[in-house]
């Protein structure tokens, strides 16, 4: 495991948990009891936190990213599948995120929502308890609206205003990509000053 100080803030691990040799952590970052966090799994607190409970599994090349508005909190008894992209989303306890699941900043999952194959939470949308996201469907709103890919209409219309620009970007949504792109650059460009952690 690569374990960095980032933003003044360094991995914290619990002696029960496991994270593989190849897995990066990255600033406030918190494993839980029992919780495995597995190869290739990048989880990285940008600004913000990130939180896994116990005995939660994150598998083989996800993404969990947390950010200053919106950390990343998975709660406990929860599987976050090979290249799932988790940032800036709160995972109540025993959700179930398969590979290629992504979910977006300031989204919400009640407790038991399994997002399967390649499903997609927006930003700002809150999956009630027990919901099904169908492989490569989608959930909008709040409270979701969970639609299949070919209706893309109805998912635009509730997606936009959910302000993605504003909570991913913190821009207005008719900000130019220069200006998108410029102000993302510096966000991360604060990496450069990461350092190497021995825990």
């Amino acid at each position: 495991m690569t374990s960095y100080e980032h933003r003044g803030q360094v991995p914290s691990i619990d002696p029960t948990a496991w994270v593989a040799p190849n897995a990066t952590l990255s600033g406030d970052v918190v494993v839980g009891p029992g919780a495995r966090v597995l190869y290739g799994a990048v989880l990285s607190a940008e600004d913000g936190q990130v939180r896994i409970g116990p005995d939660t599994v994150v598998l083989d090349n996800a993404v969990i990213r947390g950010r200053a508005g919106h950390p990343a909190t998975i709660a406990g008894a929860v599987m976050v599948g090979p290249h799932a992209h988790v940032n800036g989303a709160d995972v109540a306890e025993g959700c179930f995120l398969a590979t290629g699941a992504s979910l977006f900043p300031g989204c919400r999952l009640e407790p038991g929502v399994e997002v399967r194959i390649n499903g997609v939470v927006h930003a700002n949308t809150v999956v009630a308890a027990g919901a099904v996201v169908p492989i490569g469907w989608a959930a909008v709103g709040d409270p979701a609206q969970i639609l299949p890919p070919d209706r893309h209409d109805e998912i635009w219309a509730v997606q936009r205003t959910l302000d993605f620009p504003g909570t991913v970007y913190g821009l207005p949504p008719d900000s130019p990509p220069t200006v998108r792109m410029a102000t993302q650059s510096r966000w991360y460009g604060e990496h450069v000053h990461d350092r190497v952690h021995e825990p």
